[in-house]
């Protein structure tokens, strides 16, 4: 008779990776990372649970002399309850997972062996990964076992990262497989009674991209933190020698910290913050700000979107003559950032995000359970952080204002200071810990395993194209800020086809400026963001940017070269400095007394500059490298995404919209376009001129052209 027969005997699957149960190698390779480590703590914490009967975690058999021989080992035992079991999965060599495909259903047929051959069948299997997923589906199926499944990360996401990266679609295909991991995505997020997620975002924004997208079937369980690692200051911590390391930054280092840590990306929006300390006194009077943004030797070795970040940052810091207030440390060690988050507890400090998008925000847990106030984006993980601790504030990110007003909040109220202090350690505890990730997680599963919450299966068709097959992209400004009850019927029917129709917004404004123009308006985000006139592109979700791009423009660029021609001419007068980026100098321009557009394109050519110069309602020139645009931009973007331009729909209302409707694209002019500009385009037989204004007039040519009849979406 089995005592235990009300208890679960739960299998983990994780099959690619090395992963043992002590000295995980974090951060060896792609394969390293969090996924393994999140398996085996969950292995480990469910193995102490009364609940739990036998918890096994299953993976990749490795013998390979370049790795350690722990790998090798059928069977490793964790505790009494809690084991790791290695099963052969075809080449016994390390391989990364993108190469092990072709032996997953040999890792599935002898994983079918090993379960059979156990005293009981598992309660439940739950994968990790697509690769797993692949797996354990079919096992699922063949046992009749309840599947759960945590995807990690996903491959269509994946996909557009790569894109932006450079790489070429069938390049991404041959390396990493990813319509096969997509596939394999597809199958379990339709068969399995539950997905496990991190935070509402990720179900949104990342699940939301598949067919077989089921929210009803998702449920969120942040993940634990190590609260042996992350916990209150222990009076020795200006003593450590990162302490040294900050304070010789600073003229008063003993003054609260107002800490931001996180690496050199434009999307963690670090610049923001540093002109919002630099425009506030009070800001300077009361604290320090230390910012830990990765590890660096030379800035001219690193990556060009962190060379562009930090030296934002350092400009910044100059004109705002912020030195002795400001830390910027060159180095940092893993084991430094519990002591630095420390640091700013012992100071009466605060810790703030101000990134423009964050998905779940761990450090922003981290710093609570080490005693430290927050001060967040309000947008994904935060919202759910302080939600669940209050332990702090929401911000505005692209609102300096907002980040001074509540960095004072937290800043200049001791006793409000400690409140919330107090509230991130018990609510990190209480939320955030592992103890509360398997409460949640067990609370979860129990209903699965013993089958009393009924699941209803739905019909599911996949769409027999991978990626939208066609896409609307628009200017902002021109085509949908001017009718608030237009742009909502807009965005309706965008939101009703948005399953077969990908996003675009093409706009002159800078990222931070389009970002909260459309917060403003209640625009969604688009799939892609073509900013600063064709410049710049940004792909969601996470707002990443096509570096690629950046790299193809900056053919032959030579901004300093094209401010030096024009600063002697009459009529022109730069713009201020948030309307300037990297790749584009803008100026206001005064008709009456500057020279012809034409005339200033020759003077550009007669040095050497290879441009292009953009005149938009007849005041605002632009100059951007000659392989910009937003035409351009369009194209690069249609050619890494593999749409058609015949099924691309550009609307646009001034000349800088110009070159997207020209060619083969489906096009638009809105009637409140600006007509001298644009008045070359009138005879064009293949642009629709709508009568109506703004966004009504998008709807006009959707109409027109029947744009979404056609779309490849079965029914």
């Amino acid at each position: 008779m089995n005592d235990n027969k009300d208890k679960l005997y739960i299998v983990l699957v994780s099959v690619h990776g090395l992963i043992r149960g002590q000295d995980l190698e974090l951060g060896r390779d792609a394969d390293t990372g969090g996924q393994t480590k999140y398996v085996v703590e969950l292995l480990r914490e469910l193995g102490e649970r009364p609940e739990v009967e036998q918890v096994d975690l299953l993976t990749r058999r490795i013998i390979d002399d370049a790795v350690s021989e722990d790998y090798r080992e059928a069977i490793e035992i964790l505790s009494n309850k809690a084991r790791i079991v290695r099963i052969d999965c075809g080449e016994e060599g390390y391989l990364p997972k993108e190469e092990l495909w072709d032996s997953l259903d040999n890792f599935a047929d002898n994983m079918l062996e090993y379960i059979t051959g156990q005293k009981r069948a598992p309660d439940i299997i739950h994968s990790h990964y697509a690769d797993a997923g692949y797996v354990c589906n079919r096992i699922s199926h063949q046992l009749n076992i309840p599947l759960i499944h945590t995807g990690h990360s996903l491959g269509r996401s994946k996909r557009k990262q790569l894109l932006a990266g450079g790489m070429k679609r069938d390049d991404i295909e041959q390396r990493y497989n990813i319509s096969r991991r997509i596939d394999a995505e597809e199958e379990v997020q339709g068969t399995a009674e539950l997905i496990i997620t991190s935070t509402r975002q990720e179900i949104i924004e990342q699940y939301g991209m598949y067919d077989y997208y089921q929210p009803e079937r998702m449920k969120v369980i942040p993940p634990g933190t190590d609260l042996e690692k992350f916990y209150p200051p222990q009076g020795d911590e200006y003593e450590s020698h990162i302490y040294q390391d900050i304070s010789r930054f600073l003229q008063q280092p003993n003054k609260p910290i107002i800490l931001a840590l996180s690496r050199p990306d434009h999307r963690k929006n670090i610049n923001t913050l540093v002109e919002a300390y630099g425009e506030s006194e009070e800001l300077k009077q009361l604290a320090n700000l230390v910012i830990i943004a990765g590890n660096r030797d030379e800035i001219r070795d690193m990556d060009s979107g962190a060379q562009d970040v930090l030296n934002e940052i350092f400009l910044s810091i100059d004109s705002y003559d912020l030195y002795g207030k400001v830390a910027y440390p060159k180095h940092h060690h893993p084991d430094d950032v519990p002591v630095i988050y420390r640091l700013s507890a012992t100071s009466g400090g605060v810790f703030i995000n101000p990134a423009l998008t964050e998905p779940f925000g761990l450090t922003l847990i981290e710093a609570a359970a080490s005693g430290v106030p927050i001060v967040a984006t309000e947008d994904g993980g935060p919202t759910d952080i302080i939600d669940n601790c209050h332990n702090g504030y929401l911000i505005d990110p692209l609102d300096k204002q907002s980040i001074i007003e509540k960095l004072l909040k937290v800043l200049t109220d001791r006793d409000n200071w400690k409140r919330l202090a107090h509230n991130g350690i018990e609510g990190v505890r209480q939320h955030y810990s592992w103890r509360a990730h398997v409460d949640r997680y067990l609370k979860l599963i129990k209903p699965v395993a013993d089958k009393s919450e009924s699941i209803t299966k739905i019909e599911l068709k996949r769409r027999p194209m991978l990626y939208h097959d066609r896409a609307l992209i628009t200017d902002l400004d021109q085509n949908l800020l001017g009718n608030p009850q237009s742009l909502k019927e807009f965005v309706t029917v965008l939101q009703e086809n948005r399953k077969c129709t990908t996003f675009g917004i093409a706009t002159g404004r800078r990222l931070d400026s389009a970002l909260k123009v459309m917060k403003q308006y209640h625009i969604p985000l688009p799939d892609f963001l073509i900013t600063s006139l064709g410049t710049e592109i940004y792909y969601n979700p996470g707002l990443t940017r096509d570096v690629a791009w950046s790299e193809h423009i900056d053919h032959m660029w030579r901004r300093r070269a094209v401010l030096n021609v024009l600063k002697d001419l009459p009529g022109l007068e730069l713009q201020p400095k948030r309307e300037q980026s990297k790749y584009k100098v803008s100026y206001y321009y005064d008709a009456a007394i500057a020279p012809d557009v034409n005339e200033i394109i020759h003077l550009l050519y007669l040095h050497d500059q290879s441009v292009n110069v953009v005149l938009a309602f007849g005041q605002y020139l632009d100059i951007v490298p000659v392989r910009a645009s937003k035409g351009f931009a369009l194209r690069w973007f249609a050619e890494m995404w593999g749409i058609p331009l015949e099924h691309i729909l550009a609307a646009g209302g001034s000349g800088a919209d110009e070159d997207m409707m020209r060619g083969n694209t489906l096009s638009v002019v809105v009637a409140n376009r600006h007509h001298e500009e644009l008045s070359e385009l009138v005879d064009s037989e293949d642009i629709y001129f709508a009568d109506r204004p703004f966004a009504a007039g998008i709807l006009q040519a959707v109409e027109h052209y029947d744009f979404f009849r056609e779309c490849k979406v079965n029914s």
